[in-house]
């Protein structure tokens, strides 16, 4: 008779792991779960507003980058996310036909396709991020001094490292927040 274990053992890592640059004693399960836990509650208020509206979050995080890089190509969208051409096709069209995202041809090249939020599109945007930069602004002054700067320290080094000067590039050069007029 066979044993039977509930408990299979995990094989060795694949060849193309990445390996440890420190090797751990023990995993660091905690801090996963917290990561877990934290990317649920960043992303809950957002996910609260865009339910209704029959939007996920592939919504938010086109619309995120639309709004911070107005005229951006699809191309590029694509790369950032990395997601496929197929899924974007989908969530670009909601949002175009919802009437939060624009698309535009190139002006020199008429195949190009140009994204631009539209005003319903930023003000979108403008809600998720004020919700999120609160959520965040608490966090950071819940860690006190320095906490910014170790964070963003953090998240970079979380990249991986081929990716990291695009990735710096891409949020310095990005079209500052718009600001929310007082009523």
């Amino acid at each position: 008779m066979a044993d039977i274990n509930p408990f299979p053992t995990v094989p060795d890592a694949p060849e193309h792991a990445a390996p440890s640059a420190t090797p751990q004693a023990e995993p660091l399960v905690e801090l996963i779960e917290l990561f877990f836990f934290a990317y649920r509650d960043f992303v809950g208020d957002p996910d609260a507003i865009l339910a209704p509206l029959g939007f996920g979050r592939a919504h938010h995080r086109v619309l995120h980058f639309v709004n911070r890089h107005p005229g951006m190509r699809v191309t590029d969208l694509l790369d950032i996310l990395r997601i496929t051409k197929q899924s974007l096709g989908r969530v670009l069209r909601e949002l175009v036909d919802e009437g939060f995202v624009e698309s535009r041809a190139g002006a020199s090249d008429r195949r190009q396709r140009l994204l631009y939020p539209t005003a319903k599109g930023q003000a979108l945007a403008r809600e998720f991020v004020a919700l999120q930069s609160q959520r965040i602004a608490l966090a950071l002054e819940e860690c006190g001094p320095g906490a910014r700067e170790a964070a963003q320290r953090f998240l970079v080094a979380m990249i991986d490292p081929e990716d990291r000067t695009q990735v710096e590039r891409l949020t310095q050069r990005a079209a500052p927040p718009a600001r929310v007029r007082p009523a």
